[in-house]
């Protein structure tokens, strides 16, 4: 009940206040992330806000409106505004409200309800997919526009339920082992399993398509091959880059029963398409210069009888690509991703075409449970060097962040992290190709990046995970899909501005679990009071929802006194 003691304040706007130095602030920040976005997240108020997509999201995830509207009212430190009370039951009601089904070979969208019967049959974003009025609650959609038909009912606000079923794509036997090719013992962790079997929902209509979130390092290929023996069908996988291919390649052939004949690497480098085919986001998007609109490597999705194409690090997804989803949305569609959160805005294009989010579990719940390390945040600020002083105060704002991403008295706090931490696996992670160079050289160690052939990436990435590297410099290649188990320090030299989809992929590479209990330490060095501050703020508002706070320190605080005092849990 509302009580002034209370941490939430809940504004008639939707916006959501929550004070950050309340006894209950840790168990309403993880009631909040399942049903509201995180817009800001400073030292003492946070501020969220409850959308349409963020209900869906959690509407798809079987949380009801008086579940939500039970928990606002059990952290509010006021009563709930009326307005808010009818637009949360609204809304979560919208979500199954309208659905698309199947009748012999018709596709039709049908709602119990008239009236938004009407709105759809008249609304131009949507009225143009439709071809006939059986009656009053059911129309005809045009054959072919199933995901362009959902992408409008979205906007208008009415997300379909699709319940019109999946082709069942070519038969292809897939188990998981029971221990893997090196002889250790392997099985699914549980939140692994309940993941799959929502995805799979029995092989009902009801599942099929959906978005997987879990943190870096908790196993989201694990879950896409348990759906793929769940389905026990021919599959394609598209990854950011084609060391990804080759790290699922790899698992696939550690973990499941598939032999190498079976599976195929479908890339820049080669071109080998069988039933269970891996595939890089970039050569699907790939057109030579001057070809128009052509995406030559599109035909890969109809090469085979795909049952099942798996989309990881779902929240890369280019947009070209969500076009060709459109139009195999008779194939079932699983999204993995750490985050949901997409920079371009384009999460309702998401849930239209590859699926409403089925599953998330927190973070700070898997580390609990010992799935992923403890990890430590801390940002430590520094002032802008005096010889860049000016060059700032004069630049255009375009030009601001280079040179306050640059700042040489970043490369001191380095070092003195690095000395901090002697003897551990660490990550320097940066953006800018000619700073990275220049750390390299400072720590005589070696550099990956875009430029790095992928055999020497393999080489490298090898030798840091048995020790004989210590220390990698790596541009934004390695944030995701990395396997760096031992990985227990990252430090953040400069950023993609303000991203929190990048921030969680560099905290996701120090989370496996450690061996020896060693906590993960992950810092970011950025140049106070310039915009390379602000844009630190906004990349850390994802790990504030998840759990993580970030100390902060200042370069002299690093320089002169042991800022560690025990690395150990």
């Amino acid at each position: 009940m509302p009580n002034p003691s209370n941490p939430l304040i809940v504004q008639g706007d939707k916006s959501l206040l929550l004070e950050v130095q309340n006894e209950r602030y840790e168990a309403a920040r993880d009631s909040l992330a399942r049903f509201a976005e995180l817009e800001k997240s400073p030292e003492y108020i946070h501020t969220y806000r409850i959308t349409p997509l963020s209900l869906w999201n959690a509407a798809s995830s079987g949380l009801s409106a008086a579940e939500i509207l039970a928990q606002l009212e059990d952290f509010s430190k006021y009563g709930l505004p009326s307005n808010v009370v009818r637009d949360i039951d609204e809304y979560v009601a919208r979500y199954e409200r309208v659905k698309l089904i199947r009748e012999g070979e018709n596709l039709i969208v049908t709602s119990a309800d008239e009236t938004p019967m009407v709105e759809i049959q008249n609304h131009k974003a949507t009225a143009r997919y439709l071809h006939g009025r059986l009656d009053a609650h059911r129309v005809l959609v045009t054959p072919g526009r199933r995901g362009h038909l959902k992408q409008a009912l979205l906007q208008i606000g009415y997300p379909a339920e699709d319940l019109a079923g999946y082709v069942a794509g070519e038969d292809l036997p897939i188990a998981l082992r029971l221990a893997t090719l090196g002889g250790k013992p392997f099985g699914l962790r549980r939140y692994q399993e309940e993941s799959a079997e929502v995805f799979y929902a029995g092989g009902s209509a009801q599942g099929g398509s959906g978005v997987i979130v879990l943190p870096c390092g908790a196993g989201k290929t694990i879950v896409g091959m348990a759906a793929m023996a769940q389905l026990q069908t021919s599959t394609l996988v598209l990854t950011p880059n084609t060391v990804a291919v080759r790290q699922w390649m790899s698992e696939l052939l550690d973990k499941t029963s598939l032999t190498e004949d079976l599976v195929g690497e479908y890339s820049g480098l080669q071109k080998d398409i069988r039933p269970m085919t891996v595939s890089t986001y970039q050569i699907l998007t790939y057109r030579k210069r001057g070809s128009g609109d052509e995406f030559p490597h599109f035909g890969l999705f109809s090469a085979r009888n795909w049952g099942l194409i798996i989309y990881d690090e779902v929240h890369l997804l280019p947009a070209p690509v969500f076009r060709i989803t459109a139009e195999i949305q008779a194939r079932r569609r699983l999204g993995l991703t750490a985050t949901l959160v997409r920079e371009d805005g384009m999460e309702g294009d998401v849930f239209s075409l590859i699926g409403p989010q089925k599953y998330n579990i927190p973070w700070k719940d898997l580390e609990k449970q010992g799935w992923i390390a403890t990890a430590i945040c801390h940002e430590i600020r520094v002032p802008l060097a005096e010889s860049a002083r000016m060059a700032y105060a004069i630049a255009m704002q375009r030009e601001k962040y280079p040179i306050a991403a640059h700042n040489s008295r970043k490369l001191p706090v380095l070092q003195a992290i690095l000395e901090r931490h002697v003897g551990e696996s660490i990550l320097v992670i940066g953006m800018y190709l000619d700073q990275l160079d220049e750390i390299a050289v400072l720590l005589q160690v070696p550099l990956i990046n875009g430029q790095t052939p992928v055999k020497e990436r393999e080489r490298l990435y090898e030798a840091f995970r048995t020790g004989e590297v210590k220390t990698l410099v790596v541009s934004k290649v390695a944030n995701f899909s990395i396997d760096m188990p031992d990985a227990s320090v990252a430090i953040e030299i400069s950023g993609m501005f303000g991203s929190r989809q990048e921030e969680a992929q560099r905290l996701g590479r120090i989370l496996r679990p450690k061996s020896d209990g060693t906590m993960a330490h992950f810092y970011t060095i950025v140049t106070r009071e310039t915009v390379d501050q602000t844009f630190a703020a906004n990349r850390q508002r994802f790990l504030t929802e998840q759990g993580y706070k970030y100390e902060i320190l200042y370069e002299n605080e690093v320089l002169t006194t042991d800022f560690i005092t025990d690395s150990r849990i």
